[in-house]
């Protein structure tokens, strides 16, 4: 169960919003859809991707 303080993941923007050839930001690595839907996934969902963008940055 999430601790009732718990804040929900913060995006991972970093104010670079430019889509490289893939499709996927040069500034934070979501792709288009990612960033499209980032307000209406839950939590776990967030989680999950934050944790694979630093693995998205050595497939560069």
């Amino acid at each position: 169960m999430d601790h009732p303080d718990a804040l929900p993941p913060l995006s991972p923007c970093v104010g670079v919003c430019r889509l490289d050839a893939a499709g996927r930001c040069v500034g934070c690595l979501r792709s288009r859809d990612e960033i499209a839907c980032w307000s209406r996934l839950d939590d776990r969902e967030r989680l999950r991707i934050m944790r694979e963008l630093p693995l998205r940055s050595l497939h560069r």
